[in-house]
């Protein structure tokens, strides 16, 4: 698959060459859930905390006698059924993150980057850096292929001054070649790779070779 590579000017330079084995897979959107749902489930605190009957602070005596007084029968004051009471079932403190196969999540990413590709909504463009680290100077760059709309930034490095000029911008997420993120990756209207970052891609993702039959090799 042959993409144009554009300048930060929004002008046609060259061709590039996308692996079809990263960016012309059959899209898998069972994969693509699993992943998102499994980063989002990773994200989760887990800190939520309430207290039961008995951790509430008061007394264990009992608050009236058990008759003749005409009100229900109560054995302290700490009942869920009353005000400032422990609560039934509440939540505890609990972790929610799960690992899901490597091969599943590289499959699911494999599938949003050919999903992107197939939509249109990938851009190639040629390497650049934002040496003063302002942010005026990045968004002029992203005026040129659109602006206002969520979009992702797939990096050849971590270049932390790219990344500092686009801290102030909502709408714009960065990501490495190397550490991509299913959930920002599948709901970015637009993603913009770098030239270089394309390459990294195709040699990071690409399907593995078949086993020679010669040498022996085992198959991975």
């Amino acid at each position: 698959m042959n993409r144009t590579v554009y300048s930060i000017d929004g002008k046609e330079l060259r061709n590039i060459e996308l692996d079809d084995a990263v960016f012309g897979l059959p899209v898998n959107e069972d994969l693509i859930w699993y992943a998102i749902n499994n980063e989002l489930a990773n994200k989760r605190l887990g800190t939520a905390c309430t207290k039961d009957r008995g951790e509430v602070h008061g007394s264990n005596a009992k608050p009236y006698k058990q008759k003749g007084t005409g009100r229900a029968r109560r054995g302290d004051k700490k009942s869920p059924i009353l005000v400032g009471g422990g609560t039934v079932f509440g939540p505890k403190p609990r972790d929610f993150s799960y690992t899901i196969p490597k091969k599943a999540k590289r499959l699911a990413l494999k599938s949003i980057l050919s999903l992107k590709a197939q939509n249109d909504t990938l851009k190639v463009v040629e390497d650049f850096s934002i040496e003063s680290g302002k942010t005026k100077d990045l968004a002029g760059i992203i005026k040129n292929f659109g602006a206002g709309e969520r979009t992702v930034i797939i990096l050849k490095d971590d270049d932390p001054k790219v990344k500092r000029a686009g801290a102030n911008i909502p709408w714009l997420r960065f990501l490495s070649y190397n550490r991509l993120r299913a959930h920002d990756l599948f709901y970015g209207r637009r993603v913009i790779v770098l030239e270089t970052a394309v390459k990294n891609l195709n040699t990071f993702y690409a399907a593995k070779k078949a086993p020679d039959a010669d040498n022996g090799e085992a198959a991975l």
